[in-house]
């Protein structure tokens, strides 16, 4: 049953998140137009280093991920650099202010480290790290939300440090610091939950001084829609990055679902949005907000999608989206896309005092464009716009080889890690877009460090091979043995797809590779062709005919340095420039083959960046993966004898 609401509920959304007009696209058209440098680019106001945009560039950052198109890195790349110079300072910033407020941009600076390698990025990320080590902490352990507001836990203050603690502790190496995130969430649960709504209080202070603090339970006097929305925002995030192994893992997962169920209950049943105040639902004056609203579609959407909540959690958001639509977006006469609904700020303390009262948070200023609201709503419309893709590939796995490519490098902190076309890499030698591809689809992407085997390959749809090793890649290769090649031959003939992105003369190992790849009748020459001047792309350009079976609506890649291919049957050519093999394809059995001379879509040339905008090879990428996985047949798994 849980799976037919599935398909129905994506069936419901329509089809490609890639189309050119979608939501997402048009709102990001306005942040790019209204902020074109800065959402302090006007000379009239300070420029001040602030979370607002933060919340705005994760939503670009969603696009270009899902798009490849450089315009929407650029412009997070530029409006960071309005702040962080080439020595790493960050403007305006003050450590000693203990704001947590003033982390959350560094969720931008390490993904504009981990793809340019730009070492001031890390410095400026490293400083906003070293803020959470001496933030100052409850008498249990958890962050004051700034200097200024001592012993109290906001839930605000979740999203703006733990899930940047949490890409930062994956990034560069910082294992425990995983026990002390979970914690985080569970010390604010704990304190702020309402046991009969399930629903969690703005704050909460643990010395019980503030006026709006509850005497006996230090707690704020309501449940403030946005401070939920970013506490199910930070849970979210921080999941899709916290270790399968952690012991506090499933009391996230837990709260999680506690949480959904509760924000579920108080949607409005006739529009579905939310409340800026939620226990006071229909009170005079209290009104929906588009913020909240945003970021419960965005929780709910992306807690199925990595398979956290029930999918049964998809008719909540895509009733909360729908609402939006109708209530909140609307088209001026310039043509930009705009939000109304979004409540400017809201807080506790202060000067002038904010005491909490229902009063007061109905009494602060309803605006247009707000960027907390921009922001939220960019992230749930990418969430939204994934939907109808998943259905394609869920349930499938790919796993990527580690084993016959296995060269490893020193990252930045000095750790060994595995490099050159990996699913985690984000530079121009990773796999980091393509994976991120397959996961669109719905597929899991794994990673195989042994060799292949039925036992590690019995559970994979999809076995991607790359760029074989020579010596000159690894000292000690671990070449492809007439085992390993009679081992995946067997799993292609019961069903299985193989993708064989090889390399050419002197980058890659071709005697022991031609042992699988012959089993298909597939040879890989040693040789070298579409070689490339500087920057002369012209030279590797591949035109594409129409009704190419495989990448259907492209119509020009680049690939360069590409070795040749021989083929005898079962292989044949589905791609050719001249005389020269592109791609080859063999059925084998139930399975697939999958060959081309060339690692071609790795982040260099599909990330957006360097390529001329008539090279496809981010759009390829999205057919190619299409294609496999339509390649990927029901079948039953190979069992071990």
């Amino acid at each position: 049953m849980r799976k037919l609401i599935a398909i129905s509920l994506f069936a419901a959304l329509g089809s490609s998140s890639l189309s050119a007009q979608s939501p997402a696209e048009k709102m990001a058209a306005t942040v790019m137009t209204i902020w074109k440098d800065s959402l302090f680019s006007d000379p009239s106001k300070p420029a001040k280093w602030t979370y607002d945009q933060a919340v705005i560039l994760k939503g670009i950052e969603g696009l270009w991920l899902r798009t490849g198109d450089a315009r929407y890195f650029n412009y997070m790349q530029k409006s960071m650099d309005f702040f962080v110079d080439e020595k790493g300072n960050i403007r305006t910033y003050k450590q000693q202010d203990y704001n947590i407020d003033n982390v959350l941009c560094g969720r931008i600076l390490i993904t504009l480290f981990n793809v340019t390698g730009k070492e001031k990025y890390f410095k400026a990320a490293t400083t906003l790290r070293e803020q959470l080590k001496t933030q100052p902490r409850t008498n249990e352990g958890g962050f004051w939300h700034k200097k200024i507001y001592p012993y109290q836990m906001w839930l605000d203050g979740l999203y703006m440090g733990e899930p940047f603690y949490a890409e930062y502790a994956a990034s560069f190496h910082e294992p425990a610091a995983f026990d002390d995130i979970g914690r985080q969430f569970i010390w604010m649960e704990k304190h702020a939950r309402d046991a009969k709504t399930g629903l969690l209080y703005h704050a909460w202070d643990e010395s019980r001084q503030q006026k709006w603090a509850n005497p006996q339970t230090g707690l704020s006097p309501h449940i403030w829609a946005r401070a939920m929305g970013w506490y199910g925002m930070a849970l979210v995030d921080v999941l899709d990055v916290f270790p399968a192994d952690n012991h506090y893992r499933d009391s996230l997962i837990a709260i999680l679902k506690r949480y959904a169920d509760a924000v579920k209950k108080v949607q409005d049943p006739k529009t579905g949005l939310w409340y800026d105040i939620l226990d006071r639902p229909g009170d005079k004056g209290n009104y929906f907000e588009a913020s909240a609203s945003s970021m419960f579609v965005y929780t709910m959407a992306k807690g199925v999608r990595l398979g956290l909540l029930p999918p049964g959690y998809l008719d909540v958001a895509k009733k909360g989206y729908a609402g939006i639509q109708r209530q909140f977006v609307e088209t001026d006469a310039n043509g930009l896309t705009n939000l109304k609904g979004t409540v400017s700020v809201s807080g506790l303390g202060g000067n002038p005092y904010r005491d909490g009262s229902y009063e007061y948070y109905i009494g602060e200023k309803v605006i247009v464009n707000d960027p907390k609201g921009v922001g939220a709503y960019l992230q749930a419309a990418n969430e939204m716009e994934m939907i109808p893709d998943l259905l394609l590939g869920q349930g499938k796995t790919v796993l990527l080889d580690d084993y016959f490519n296995a060269e490893r490098k020193k990252d930045i902190t000095g750790a060994l890690q595995p490099w050159h076309y990996k699913w985690n890499e984000w530079p121009n030698s990773g796999f980091s877009l393509f994976g991120n591809v397959f996961r669109r689809y719905g597929v899991k992407t794994k990673t195989l460090s042994a060799a292949p085997a039925r036992s590690n390959l019995m559970n994979a749809d999809i076995y991607i091979i790359v760029d074989a090793d020579n010596v000159a890649d690894n000292p000690t290769p671990n070449y492809v043995q007439p085992k390993d090649a009679a081992e995946i031959y067997e799993w292609v003939k019961a069903g299985g797809v193989l993708v064989l992105l090889h390399n050419d003369k002197g980058n890659a190992e071709f005697e022991h590779f031609n042992t699988l790849a012959e089993k298909f009748g597939i040879h890989f020459n040693e040789d070298s062709y579409n070689r490339v001047t500087g920057n002369e792309y012209q030279m590797g350009k591949i035109e594409i005919p129409a009704g190419n079976p495989i990448l259907p609506q492209v119509r020009k890649i680049y690939q360069k340095e590409v070795a040749s291919m021989t083929l005898k049957a079962p292989a044949a050519a589905v791609l050719k420039k001249d005389e020269l093999v592109i791609f080859a394809v063999a059925k084998v059995g139930k399975g697939t083959v999958f060959a081309t001379g060339d690692p071609w879509l790795y982040n260099e040339y599909t990330d957006g960046r360097k390529l001329p905008a008539e090279y496809e090879n981010f759009k390829a990428a999205d057919e190619l993966v299409q294609w496999l996985i339509k390649q990927t047949p029901a079948r039953a798994p190979i069992r071990r004898k």
